[in-house]
């Protein structure tokens, strides 16, 4: 099955509607969702009844302040309890029709059981974000995100494709980059999927596997997610510069879909993009009030779902720390638009300063070509903050003598204080000494012992 898009511009003509409209739909649909989960969920009538919410009394967008946050802790331990889907399913095992499970990147999987209605939902959230994207009815993909373990970015973005008339050539980032560029080299099609550092690595070792620059492959746009970083100026420029290709970022996330931001051609953030098929708020990660989500406003996502008949989730505390990056946008789209620098389990705390891994590597990248932008934070303390300096391991260019290494480690060093006031301890090694992403996605943050 294949959606046609509403016109040349945009997917859906939910895209620009505004926010009283948006309102209006988002209310209908919460009313409908909390009252199939009052009815058909155990975890949720349990929870209703334990914070005494009455859910005849949620209806609108509003109300859900008042309304517990849902953690993944809970899950987990729903899962457990009640396996296979946990008791928050909200449907019959027969309504099943397929289960998708986290990559478990901050414990075990969560198994989000899917009825054929919600793949038609998480199909439609994720053709919204991926034309923002670039991405058009009859282009042909090379598909470089991991296609195994039951993996969001792969057999839903398969889906989603296909659902916007896409041809996926469905090889995976598990395959390794040599069969990845010989598909590449071979069928050309003219869009790729993957995480950002994943397909630097690929765009690096064209030359060397098919002879020719990443460039010469045929690739028109591309489309990144599944790890923050993506939208930094410093690593959009390299992939563009390698591939000869727009790079877009997206975002979303297991529990409630597989794609549902999408970044347009103003290439500044991505837009939320669907209010009529879920709510999202931004709140204080510390005292979990809400944040207005006006530019420069930063906080972390909340999410409930809408329209969805099996693992619904009502204001899943998701960790993603985003920035507002606007409000508005010229591509006309009325949603506003984020940057992920982070989740809020990965912030390190230096000396009481907040720092997300993702601030380094843009002041490293934009270094270029001095590094190549590769760098390791080496955490060796326990938990997440430190009253020592910051140890950092970053690529130097090929060919740099002592001096200029010299130069380049203090460069690094006063970059980081001036900008983060943060210390920093940089080791330089040469390019190619760091572990190279070879499947899914690559962590800024390297755990050594103490």
């Amino acid at each position: 099955m294949s959606v046609a898009p509403f016109s040349e511009k945009y997917w859906s003509p939910v895209e620009t509607l505004s926010p009283e409209e948006a309102r209006v739909l988002q209310g209908e649909a919460l009313r409908e969702q909390v009252a199939h989960l009052a009815a058909n969920s155990a975890f949720y009538r349990e929870k209703f009844a334990r914070n005494a919410v009455d859910p005849a009394r949620v209806r609108s967008v509003d109300d859900l302040a008042g309304l517990p946050f849902t953690e993944k802790q809970e899950l987990r331990d729903s899962l457990a309890a009640a396996p296979p889907l946990g008791s928050h399913v909200g449907v019959g095992s027969a309504e099943i029709v397929q289960i998708q499970a986290s990559s478990g990147t901050t414990g075990s999987p969560s198994y989000v059981g899917l009825t054929a209605s919600d793949i038609v939902t998480w199909c439609e959230l994720g053709a919204r974000a991926l034309y923002a994207n670039g991405f058009r009815p009859g282009d042909r993909l090379l598909h470089a995100f991991g296609m195994s373990k039951g993996f969001v970015g792969g057999l839903p973005i398969v889906q989603i494709l296909q659902y916007m008339g896409i041809v996926d050539i469905p090889i995976g980032a598990e395959a390794g980059a040599e069969r990845l560029l010989r598909v590449q080299a071979d069928q050309r099609p003219n869009a790729l999927i993957g995480t950002p550092h994943f397909l630097a690595h690929l765009a690096e070792q064209a030359p060397k596997i098919v002879g020719r620059p990443a460039r010469e492959l045929g690739v028109r746009a591309i489309s990144v997610g599944g790890e923050p970083g993506g939208g930094l100026p410093a690593v959009r420029e390299k992939l563009e510069s390698l591939w000869g290709a727009t790079s877009r970022e997206m975002l979303g996330g297991t529990d409630i879909a597989c794609t549902y931001w999408g970044e347009c051609e103003a290439a500044d953030g991505m837009h939320f993009l669907s209010p009529d098929l879920m709510i999202a708020e931004l709140i204080d990660p510390e005292s979990g009030a809400r944040v207005e989500p006006v530019e420069g406003a930063q906080g972390e996502l909340v999410y409930t779902a809408l329209r969805r008949r099996a693992s619904a989730l009502l204001r899943f505390r998701t960790r993603d720390h985003v920035v507002v990056t606007g409000t508005d946008c010229p591509c006309g789209r009325t949603g506003f638009k984020v940057r992920c620098i982070g989740r809020t389990d990965d912030m390190l705390i230096v000396r009481g300063i907040n720092l997300f891994p993702s601030a380094v590597k843009q002041l490293v990248a934009e270094l270029a070509p001095a590094t190549n932008g590769e760098m390791r934070i080496r955490v060796d303390f326990e938990g997440h903050s430190t009253q020592r300096p910051l140890p950092l391991v970053v690529e130097h260019a090929a060919g740099m003598g002592p001096e200029a290494q010299s130069d380049l480690r203090a460069t690094i060093e006063q970059r980081v204080r001036s900008a983060l006031n943060v210390k920093t301890v940089v080791q330089l090694v040469p390019d190619g000494t760091l572990k190279r992403p070879d499947h899914v996605k690559v962590s800024l943050i390297e755990r050594v012992a103490p």
